[in-house]
């Protein structure tokens, strides 16, 4: 990924000339200005707050889109004290604005944190980072430490660095290895009970979403409002890949047409298609790129924000291959533990193989088809889940490569280079070529 591309609106981000990382405490506060979190626990205070951060409409940006304050509601009702977890865990291979903002912005990720521990009740702040993220890992202990050593750290923070695997940002993943280091998604039929480690009830916010609550508690609900829709306020971070001069972290205004968003990273061919979403989100045929960037517009067509990815395809690629691709490695991401994940996933990835190399049986698309509707819900997460929006968003937006594939006759793009990431040595890649 290139270095960090910013809108001139930008919000979340400041990056000093030069491009270096940044900024140190002094320099965050000239920034922002200081926030202010009483000493202890106030009521008009966490109140106020609570309305501020609802009255903005702001929708998590860690790739469910739920309300943020109303998580804060279930660990309040509990007799321990809460716990804060920062989700900074990036498993998604496309994405990279996590990194960026604990990077360019660590303190107002904490700053974020504090204020949801104030308003809870929390006596604790915890930041994962992927053991394998020593840079964003290294910046946010930099800022921690600074935070202090200036002796406004309110409440206690450490930085635990979680295994490196796409599902373990999941947040009842991370919170069950928090809690006995196993790491295995739950299933949870009732989202309003709240996560627990040694019985203590927690929060997990991903570090986007803690940045705003920041920006919130300084300036208020309208000032958040004055970008983006009605329905869908704010800025967020999108990580643009594939096709482009510029790939980076751009921050954009909700609303925002998603062939804006491409061309502001410098398209610079004709597209076959865009994923939205990550690597569980959805394709987007090039007829829809007129779309609004937003949740409401986005499911009409059928795509998804997901976590913040858009990875332009161009002509020439071949949309089946690269699913494929995509297939194989979340299949090997799997935590192992569910039958949908095990068994459904690598069965689903290898007919795609079979289809993109134009070397399938007749009954192949019928059998895909089948398989995604056997594994669809039966997850303990939504891993298992996002593979088939993924998959069968590819059988519509490709149709007719589809076809010819499924006649044994391969478009030429098959035996293309692929334009998606994925962490170093994985066989994703080679497997589907």
């Amino acid at each position: 990924m290139s270095a960090v591309t910013l809108e001139t609106n930008d919000r979340l981000l400041t990056v000093r000339p030069g491009g270096g990382m940044g900024p140190d405490l002094a320099e965050h506060l000239a920034t922002h200005g200081t926030l202010s979190i009483p000493a202890r626990d106030d009521t008009d205070w966490r109140t106020g707050i609570q309305r501020a951060v609802s009255a903005s409409g702001l929708l998590g940006r860690g790739g469910a889109g739920f309300p943020s304050a109303l998580k804060w509601d279930a660990v309040r009702r509990g007799r321990r004290r809460p716990m804060v977890v920062v989700n900074a865990m990036e498993g998604e291979p496309a994405s990279a604005k996590d990194r960026v903002l604990l990077s360019y912005a660590p303190h107002l990720v904490l700053d974020g944190a504090e204020v949801v521990a104030a308003v809870v009740g929390a006596s604790e702040i915890v930041i994962c980072v992927a053991e394998d993220n020593r840079t964003a890992a290294a910046a946010v202990e930099r800022a921690v430490t600074e935070r202090m050593r200036a002796g406004i750290a309110r409440r206690r923070m450490s930085v635990r660095r979680p295994p490196s695997r796409y599902v373990a940002g999941e947040e009842s993943a991370l919170v069950s290895w928090l809690d006995d280091k196993r790491g295995l998604p739950m299933l949870r039929v009732d989202k309003s009970v709240p996560l627990q480690v040694s019985r203590r009830p927690v929060v997990v916010h991903n570090v986007e979403t803690l940045s705003q609550v920041a920006l919130i508690a300084r300036h208020g609900p309208d000032w958040f409002r004055r970008v983006g829709t009605p329905e869908a306020p704010g800025s967020t971070l999108v990580t643009v890949s594939g096709a482009v001069r510029s790939p980076g972290v751009f921050e954009v205004e909700l609303g925002t047409p998603v062939v804006d968003i491409v061309r502001r990273a410098g398209l610079e061919t004709e597209l076959a298609g865009v994923l939205l979403g990550g690597y569980g989100g959805a394709w987007l045929h090039p007829s829809r790129l007129a779309t609004p960037y937003a949740p409401g517009p986005l499911s009409a067509v059928g795509a998804t924000l997901g976590v913040g990815i858009v990875i332009a395809l161009p002509v020439g690629s071949c949309g089946i291959t690269e699913t494929a691709r995509i297939a194989r490695y979340m299949a090997g991401e799997s935590a192992g533990q569910c039958g949908p994940c095990v068994y459904g996933l690598p069965a689903i990835a290898t007919d795609l193989e079979q289809l993109a190399a134009g070397r399938a049986d007749s009954a192949v698309l019928e059998r895909i088809r089948a398989r995604a509707t056997a594994i669809e819900g039966r997850g303990a997460c939504r891993h298992p889940d996002g593979v088939v929006r993924l998959v069968r968003s590819a059988l519509a937006v490709f149709a007719d490569d589809v076809a010819a594939h499924a006649q044994g006759r391969p478009c030429p793009g098959h035996s293309a280079g692929s334009v998606l990431r994925f962490p170093d040595g994985h066989l994703a890649s080679r497997r589907a070529s």
